[in-house]
């Protein structure tokens, strides 16, 4: 084969564990009690008017109550704000409650695509916060305070998450070029696995989470459709070209675009990488299923499980990069998770530990140190398609590390994220890449047409 060249928002609102329903009413519930009964109020405030009143109402209203802190249209609100503002002694306190206040409105809107727009100028109205105090300002104090809490918001993790929310629906033409130089965080959307790593916190609350999971089997699902079908239209063209011209095999077939931004040469290598026969003539999938039955009938002792982990990684590995320092380094590194326990029976506890190590050493260790020399040089030495199959070894024979190999990503995805693709363009690739690996492995796509042609 020749290379390419409203009513459920309020719904989830109402009947989610996140809060407690007294009344009819929903309680939004917080770590501290100070002003529970104030910060209630405003919740329930904004949930009766974002049923009733446009986008367009809610987002000026918004700008009114927490941005300019004027011209509010029920005044007897802007006392129990300031109550609020003035009993916040902790920064992450306000954080909590103004995050939790946007996201009244965003459930409302976001399973309403043409409503997303809303969404956009809602977390947009942060970008210039007003500075300005009016003359005849009676409340001078609690202006300034109700701004210096949003300046504080502004500089949080709770709002560079909503930041990279609304890449997830300000979608416009020049995100999905694979041409222009942008920051890696407007590409956040195409890679569903990053969500949960990237657009969820700790203190999310439940409707977070289930809007954040909406839209990652949303994406995840178009983008296994739309690789399928632009497979399937590569495979047909062949096909078709060989009994007619160039010119007649376009008008017999409707063009589809590649869902991808490599090129259509790398974007085949990945997929034949993934499904063909690349490691000692076998899948990654029959070399994961022969490690695990070899393990399991040799009856391993950890020692010998991490002995022989080893050389089932390695073989992916070319031999002269390995010979050089890497096998040692890699070797070394697992004899030294949990040396203790060399002497036990393999359990799944091991397993997994020694997995999750070793995805640190191959990737990145943490947000809080996020070294990753070993997984540059990997690159550099192996290619980013050969160093994303040494990963997925590691994932297939222990799925329960899945979510943590996509952590390990994320951690990459946030530390980059200001940086321009061009800068950056092995990590692009790598993060398609993965994607890829990933739909094919743990997806629902159905490639296996595609396997007699690899």
């Amino acid at each position: 084969m020749k290379n390419w060249t409203s009513s459920e928002s309020e719904k989830t609102v109402e009947q989610t564990p996140s809060g407690k329903v007294h009344g009819g009413k929903r309680e939004y519930l917080h770590n501290y009690h100070d002003c529970y009964q104030e910060e209630q109020l405003i919740y329930q405030h904004l949930l009766h008017l974002v049923q009733m009143e446009s986008p367009e109402q809610m987002v000026g209203r918004f700008r009114a109550l927490f941005v300019e802190r004027a011209n509010y249209p029920e005044p007897e609100i802007i006392p129990i704000l300031d109550k609020i503002t003035a009993s916040k002694q902790k920064k992450n306190e306000f954080n909590l409650f103004i995050n939790r206040c946007c996201h009244i409105l965003i459930n409302r809107w976001y399973l309403q695509p043409n409503l997303h727009y809303a969404i956009v100028d809602l977390i947009n109205l942060f970008d210039s916060p007003s500075n300005r105090l009016g003359i005849n300002s009676l409340r001078i104090r609690e202006i300034r305070r109700l701004r210096e809490l949003i300046q504080i918001f502004i500089n949080s993790e709770q709002y560079v998450i909503l930041r990279r929310f609304l890449q997830l629906v300000n979608q416009t033409p020049r995100v999905n070029s694979r041409e222009e130089n942008q920051p890696l965080s407007n590409l956040i959307r195409r890679y569903p696995y990053l969500y949960e790593h990237c657009l969820i916190s700790e203190d999310s609350t439940f409707e977070q989470q289930e809007t954040v999971r909406h839209f990652q089997a949303e994406v995840q699902k178009k983008f296994e459709v739309d690789l399928s079908q632009y497979i399937t239209y590569k495979v047909r063209r062949i096909q078709v070209l060989r009994n007619v011209s160039p010119a007649e095999a376009n008008r017999i077939l409707r063009p589809v675009d590649n869902p991808t931004l490599l090129s259509d040469k790398d974007l085949y290598s990945t997929v034949k990488q993934f499904i063909g026969k690349t490691d000692s003539n076998y899948t990654y999938q029959e070399r994961a299923q022969q490690f695990l039955q070899y393990v399991n009938h040799r009856g391993n002792n950890f020692h010998n499980f991490k002995k022989d982990l080893h050389q089932y990684l390695i073989s992916s590995i070319d031999s002269k990069y390995g010979q050089r320092q890497f096998n040692q380094r890699l070797s070394n590194h697992l004899q030294n998770i949990l040396p203790d326990a060399d002497d036990k029976k393999i359990n799944d506890f091991l397993v997994v530990r020694t997995c999750s190590q070793l995805l640190n050493f191959l990737v990145v260790n943490s947000q809080a140190s996020p070294q990753h020399s070993t997984f540059l040089d990997l690159i550099s030495n192996q290619g980013s398609l050969e160093t994303i199959g040494l990963l997925l070894k590691v994932v297939l024979i222990c799925s329960k590390v899945k979510p943590y190999l996509e952590k390990r990503f994320g951690i990459l995805f946030n530390h980059y994220e200001n940086a321009t693709t061009d800068v950056i363009d092995w990590l692009v690739a790598t993060l398609e890449q993965l994607n890829i690996a990933m739909s094919i492995h743990f997806g629902n796509i159905d490639l296996s047409f595609f396997k007699r042609f690899c």
